[in-house]
């Protein structure tokens, strides 16, 4: 089975949690409690092939950001999240897109998905598609609409993701790797 690390990253208060329960446990989150860290697994199946995700959701708050780096680093493909209710969180994504890329040392081959959270919230969207569709071509980047409260498209992101660690992070490069960090002793 392979193994892949996912962080999901965006402000505060955007639906990281949210989404991230509703992925792993299938539950909605109906209050607000500020996330400094949690970690989850779940194992999935995309195109044939099973994977264990381990998916860290992280803190949106600004106190916590200096901890981005660290995730980063260690991640294998990330979520990044805004809500649909408010423009400002939009703009946070192509920050930490950015900071993806530099911290993975300009590699833009590195698996990434947009997400706009609280969908069902129609009458309190501030975020159009059209400006997100420009945004995404320009990047790169699949994108999804989605509602942890409905389950609108939650599964689609983390499938699309995994697709993409399965292309980017070939299995036969991860089991050389292990190989080689096992190396035998010889005490002469």
């Amino acid at each position: 089975m392979r193994e892949f690390s996912v962080i999901v990253l965006g402000a505060g208060g955007v639906g990281k949690s949210a989404l991230t329960v509703r992925f792993v446990q299938d539950v909605f989150l109906e209050t607000y409690d500020p996330t400094i860290e949690e970690a989850y697994r779940r194992v999935i199946e995309a195109d044939g092939v099973t994977a264990s995700l381990e998916v860290l959701d992280t803190a949106g708050a600004e106190q916590f950001t200096g901890l981005n780096e660290i995730y980063i680093k260690s991640g294998g493909g990330f979520v990044l999240v805004f809500s649909l209710t408010q423009e400002a969180s939009l703009r946070e994504i192509d920050n930490l897109r950015q900071q993806i890329y530099r911290i993975k040392g300009g590699d833009t081959a590195v698996p990434i998905v947009v997400v706009g959270t609280k969908l069902d919230l129609v009458s309190e969207r501030e975020v159009s598609r059209g400006t997100i569709q420009s945004l995404v071509a320009r990047w790169g980047l699949p994108f999804y609409e989605t509602s942890a409260k409905r389950n609108w498209h939650v599964a689609d992101v983390f499938e699309d993701l995994v697709r993409q660690m399965i292309a980017r992070y070939p299995s036969d490069l991860t089991t050389k790797k292990k190989r080689s960090l096992h190396k035998p002793c010889i005490i002469t």
